[in-house]
């Protein structure tokens, strides 16, 4: 074999379909299961590519590197790679951009749907023996509520148009988004504290960095509704995990429901799983079959391409790919 690569963690039962794709242009692919940083960079200091699904590609670990050409994500969030030292050692950054896009736009429609119909709440209720709609009340039609929606990428471009079938009005938040996304798709753009103040359902789709970390924090849930929903498929620590709890307990807002947490998984002794309109789901808005194999085809192929000198599947730090 050529080259050494590395699947530095793996969700996964096997590596058969990432060992197959690299074993075709001469890379030997090594498993392992690690997320303490200093095995992490015994076992990359000498590969040639990487992949990582969660594991934290730290600074230290890109430092230790001494021929890396490529880091694959296995997905579409790059925060646990740090990017920016990669990009100084010359290391490409690679992902999966779009391939579980129908999957999280379904998962985020399912949790509205489940929040604003209050379907948890009442099934729970008749299990306990309580039945009547008394206890759901009150409950709006989605026709005559506002939908804001925090970021406009492609998952949240699909969550636009399927949410368009239910009439909703949708009102969107984002501070850099080109003005031809705006013009196609005939977005109403407002501002984030305008967002917060007019929104019956609020669905969270920026990317987690600097700029988003606890963007929604006490403030924010002050400026809501108080028969507002909140929805996060995004990232974890967008939300302030404190200032949400006494949001919902306090009746600042009507519920919330997300996929992420910080940290994940949950500590199973947090007291925000105790309150009956909090849904939470396994961090799994991305998984279909389908798309399991097509994340787990595609991170191995951007390592293979970059191996051989061929353009990846999708590069992020693009200002190194000439």
């Amino acid at each position: 074999m050529k080259f050494k690569a590395v699947k530095v963690d793996n969700r996964y039962e096997d590596i058969e379909i990432e060992k197959k794709i690299l074993n075709e242009v001469g890379a030997e692919l090594l498993e392992f299961n690690f997320t303490d940083e200093e095995k992490i960079i015994e076992v990359t200091k000498d590969a040639d590519g990487i992949i990582t699904d969660l594991s934290k590609i730290t600074e230290k670990v890109i430092i230790n590197m001494k021929k890396c050409k490529v880091i694959s994500k296995v997905g579409i969030g790059v925060d646990n790679i740090d990017v920016k030292t990669a990009t100084k050692k010359g290391i490409l950054v690679c992902n999966v951009p779009n391939y579980c896009v129908n999957e999280v736009s379904d998962h985020t429609i399912a949790l509205i749907l489940t929040l604003v119909r209050k379907i948890v709440h009442a099934s729970n209720l008749v299990k306990k023996g309580i039945w009547g709609i008394d206890s759901a009340k009150p409950i709006l039609p989605l026709n005559q509520m506002t939908l804001g929606i925090v970021g406009f990428g492609s998952i949240a471009q699909l969550v636009y148009s399927k949410a368009k079938v239910f009439n909703l009005n949708i009102i969107l938040y984002d501070p850099y988004l080109d003005k031809t996304l705006i013009e196609k798709y005939g977005l109403q753009m407002v501002t984030f504290k305008d967002l917060l103040i007019n929104s019956d359902i609020i669905s969270i789709h920026c990317p987690a960095n600097t700029e988003t970390k606890h963007l929604f924090n006490k403030e924010a849930f002050l400026q809501m509704k108080k028969t507002a929903f909140l929805i996060n498929t995004s990232r974890g620590i967008i939300i302030d995990n404190k200032a949400m709890y006494d949001a919902l307990i306090d009746g600042i807002i009507a519920g919330a429901a997300v996929d992420v947490y910080d940290p994940e998984p949950i500590l199973f002794d947090d007291p925000i799983l105790g309150l009956s309109n909090f849904i939470i789901t396994p961090h799994y808005g991305f998984y279909s079959e389908s798309s399991i194999r097509e994340v787990r085809e595609k991170s191995a192929l951007n390592v293979a391409k970059v191996l051989i000198n061929e353009e990846p599947i999708n590069i992020v730090n693009k200002e190194i790919s000439g």
